[in-house]
């Protein structure tokens, strides 16, 4: 967005699933703005070689977000860094396969779930503990417009995303007037490596219901979430953000 900047100065995140897509680009995007960042990844050489690209200081971290433990030990090492940790952006997630109902099996669903939904819970009680210590904190979930409408051959995501919104609006209640505001923002499709598992069909069948007519982009995404993520945001919170080219009417 031309002319739109932040600053980020003194400021420490932590940007789950950072090494690719959305998280990529927030991660690119707060640093750039003055912040210190960590970003997380399954794989440590591709979050350290992310990390790397980005720029000097930022730290690469290697987690599995369906594990709990591994989470607070990415925020300690945040902590041990950095000394603080003020912003939280969860953006890790899987698509899943593209199946019809009767297709999915227990190992499909559990895999969907477990990353999107539990992940983001996981990630957003690690990082509670320090910013509702400190008073101040922002976090940002990265949901779906699937998790408000729906989307055929997409239960299991559908439901997940779902999830992160639900958890967005309990959590933001729950911790209002601590100086932690949590949001999401509900994108349609953006153009990330997340789209190569799923099928034609099924990428044709959402782009067609985006009155926009095209694929989000990974920046257009970062300056919303850089926005929600920065102290210009003080006055929502359990909110989900419209990023779907027109398609949500609510």
């Amino acid at each position: 967005m031309p002319g739109l900047s932040f600053d980020f100065t003194g400021r420490a995140a932590l940007v789950t699933g950072g090494a690719s897509g959305v998280g990529q680009a927030v991660a690119a995007t707060l640093h750039a703005a003055g912040a210190d960042v960590a970003l997380l990844d399954l794989d440590r050489e591709r979050a350290e070689a992310a990390a790397a690209g980005i720029g000097d200081g930022v730290l690469g971290l290697a987690a599995d977000v369906r594990r709990s433990a591994e989470v607070d030990a990415a925020v300690a090492a945040t902590l041990a860094r950095f000394g603080r940790l003020d912003v939280l952006v969860s953006s890790a997630g899987v698509a899943g396969g593209s199946l019809r109902t009767l297709e999915v099996d227990d190992a499909e669903w559990n895999l969907v779930m477990d990353v999107n939904s539990s992940g983001t819970f996981y990630a957003m009680r690690a990082a509670l503990r320090p910013m509702l210590a400190a008073g101040y904190g922002r976090i940002v979930n990265v949901a779906s417009v699937a998790g408000k409408e729906g989307n055929p051959m997409a239960a299991a995501y559908s439901a997940s995303k779902a999830a992160v919104i639900g958890m967005t609006k309990s959590v933001g209640k729950d911790v209002a007037g601590s100086g932690v505001l949590v949001n999401c923002v509900t994108p349609a499709p953006i153009d990330t490596p997340l789209l190569q598992g799923i099928s034609e069909e099924h990428v044709q069948y959402m782009l067609a219901r985006v009155p926009l007519g095209r694929l989000a982009t990974t920046d257009e995404a970062a300056t919303l979430i850089a926005f929600l993520a920065s102290e210009a945001m003080s006055f929502s919170t359990g909110a989900a953000f419209d990023l779907s080219g027109g398609r949500l009417t609510y």
